[in-house]
């Protein structure tokens, strides 16, 4: 009998059941087996993107528009960018690194301790706060030219301490229940709060002795009974973030003349944003004509001048 034969025959498929019987259950064995991980795996997997969800929730209230209306999550891209432009203006890159993430967890703190909010991108708040006290101003006194909540004050009274400095804030804002700007329809902030003396005063005292102690004058900046009741000191710090159309802007950088202190630090808000051209197309043209300031850099949508 050839092989073939033998293998193919009655008595052969008896002898060779029981293997092929063996052989088939530990074939099913693993398969159950595989399928068992599998369907673990699965569940495991829908743990998993169940605990994501729920963090991201969470992260969303604490950090995201859900919760804010106007997310500070943070990126990559743009934090990066924003060290290297503090650095520039600084030069300490370290030193940059530290101030902006130090006014990063300040800006979440206050707004979410705070009434209303900052106004402003993150990278552009985190700019401002961290660059202003590395710039080293002259002296403590600081003018902030249009305020809203402020929260702005608030954080640059924190910054400033941290760096072993004593500020005393002056705040100049119509308060006028909204936030006005030319050109732009008045509604309600998204926050919800009021833009009112009240709120800024709540949130000031947040920062403690000085914030409490800071003086605030309502009235625009270009009122000359608002300019004179403000005017009787020189300033360190220059904030500008009042009117911003060209001709605004072209106003307070000629009262900023008068009232910055030498070596003063003038920041100018929303420098460079599309939606504000007259902010720079005012810088531009007073930086061509007989000036006291110096254009340090930019960093984010801030612009940073220093006073001879």
């Amino acid at each position: 009998m050839n092989s073939r034969a033998l293998l193919t025959s009655s008595a052969s498929r008896r002898l060779l059941r029981p293997v092929a019987e063996l052989i088939d259950q530990r074939i099913d064995r693993r398969l159950r087996a595989a399928a068992a991980a599998d369907a673990a795996d699965r569940e495991a997997l829908r743990d998993a993107a169940e605990a994501v969800k729920r963090q991201q929730l969470t992260l969303d209230l604490l950090l995201g528009s859900s919760g804010r209306g106007l997310s500070r999550i943070v990126s990559p891209g743009p934090l990066n960018r924003l060290h290297s432009e503090v650095a520039e203006l600084a030069g300490d890159r370290d030193a940059a690194v530290r101030n902006v993430a130090t006014a990063y967890r300040l800006l979440v703190a206050l707004e979410s301790l705070g009434t209303g909010r900052i106004a402003g991108g993150t990278m552009n708040i985190c700019g401002k706060l961290g660059t202003i006290p590395l710039l080293d101003p002259p002296n403590d006194e600081i003018l902030e030219i249009g305020t809203l909540y402020g929260m702005f004050s608030t954080g640059l009274i924190r910054m400033m301490e941290r760096d072993g400095r004593s500020p005393s804030v002056t705040i100049v804002d119509p308060f006028a229940g909204v936030q006005l700007q030319p050109g732009t329809p008045q509604r309600s902030d998204p926050s919800g709060t009021p833009v009112d003396e009240h709120a800024v005063r709540t949130n000031l005292a947040l920062a403690g002795p000085a914030g409490v102690a800071a003086r605030i004058q309502k009235g625009f900046s270009e009122d000359p009974d608002t300019r004179a009741a403000v005017s009787d000191r020189s300033y360190g710090v220059i904030v500008v973030d009042g009117d911003h159309s060209a001709e605004g802007v072209a106003k307070d950088l000629e009262w900023a003349e008068e009232i910055a202190a030498p070596g003063a630090i003038v920041v100018l808000d929303d420098f460079g944003d599309p939606k504000w051209p007259g902010i720079k197309e005012a810088l531009d043209k007073h930086l061509t004509g007989t000036t006291r300031f110096t254009y340090l850099g930019k960093a984010a949508l801030s612009a940073f001048l220093r006073a001879s």
